[in-house]
């Protein structure tokens, strides 16, 4: 049970996209959600009124820019707004899940940059720190001449997974791409479990070829990781591709639960036992299914909102076994 902050100048305002997540942020940092109304006009405009005076306040938003990204991105600029002109003292962006993270460079001539776009756009509303989550490229950070406060899920999971007694040689982590292997070798190291990696090509968005298996999984339970899981092919076709290669048990795990378009029915049809997933995306109860299983960033994006506003570092909590930092704040 989380005690009252004593801070009347933090203040946590919600947006639409997730506020079960808001809410529990807010609880552990021990101040009540901001008193805001975000409604539309006849049109579909969107309006939003900050009901509550914040002067000179430390504002705190929570939006994650999924779907739909475009208007829970738009709240967010229009909120932005509104609080430079209502005097707030600092506006600090919480965005768990930053959405066209993957437009991050030009792939093909003539593509835009978008996600360095909208980084132009918080900035230039008004924002004076971000607060995010597993970005898909880290180096989108240096999109920003702001501050970027860059959280990891890594020893969340990590925490899961070792309760549940992966650890060891019987464990293997397995990068879904060749792009994944820094974080997988990061949950790695937590678990003290070498690592595999899945070769493969994308022959175009979306569609995933898998080609063969970097490392030793036969007779090991093999936990994929992977930032993301959107259409959850690379997952799936990487889960059957592990069980081939002799893989006792496939489990998965992943920041950001997309699950678009046929995700839920390639999960279920899957030899993935179980996929881990935070809720940096609020998932609709059509998409609870018995497989997936939600942790929760709340502690974690509460305990950093509460550093933050007292300029101490946040390094304690990209270690496992963090609630005791999280109890001494």
């Amino acid at each position: 049970m989380s005690q009252q902050y004593f801070d009347p100048k933090l203040k946590i305002f919600a947006l639409n996209s997730n506020k079960p997540l808001a809410e529990k942020i807010a609880a552990v940092v021990g101040v009540p959600l901001g008193q805001t109304s975000v409604d539309r006009f006849s049109d579909g405009e969107i309006r939003i009124n900050i009901e509550e005076s914040i002067r000179g306040d430390n504002i705190y938003i929570i939006q994650s820019t999924s779907a739909p990204v475009n208007d829970n991105l738009m709240e967010l600029l229009i909120m932005i707004d509104a609080l430079r002109r209502a005097s707030a003292g600092t506006i600090n962006v919480v965005i768990p899940y930053y959405g066209y993270a993957r437009q991050d460079r030009k792939a093909r001539s003539r593509e835009p940059i978008t996600a360095k776009l909208v980084a132009n756009m918080l900035q230039i509303d008004g924002a004076d720190r971000v607060i995010t989550m597993d970005l898909h490229a880290a180096q989108i950070q240096g999109f920003f001449d702001i501050p970027v406060d860059h959280l990891t899920g890594a020893p969340l999971l990590a925490d899961f997974f070792l309760n549940e007694g992966f650890n060891g040689d019987n464990t293997v982590v397995v990068s879904p791409d060749h792009g994944g292997v820094t974080r997988a070798r990061a949950l790695a190291n937590f678990l003290k479990a070498p690592i595999a990696i899945i070769d493969k090509r994308r022959p175009r968005a979306n569609v995933a070829e898998i080609m063969n298996i970097i490392g030793d999984v036969k007779g090991k339970r093999c936990l994929m990781i992977d930032d993301m899981i959107d259409t959850a092919g690379t997952l799936t076709l990487g889960a059957k591709a592990l069980v081939d290669a002799g893989a006792t048990e496939v489990y998965a795990c992943g920041t950001h639960p997309v699950l678009s378009g046929p995700a839920i029915k390639r999960i279920e049809e899957s030899p993935i036992k179980e996929l881990v997933v935070t809720d940096t995306i609020q998932l609709p109860r059509d998409k609870q299914i018995d497989k997936i299983h939600q942790i929760s960033v709340g502690p974690l994006i509460g305990a950093a909102i509460k550093r933050i506003n007292e300029n101490r570092a946040l390094s304690p909590l990209f270690s496992t076994r963090f609630n005791s930092e999280m109890n001494e704040d």
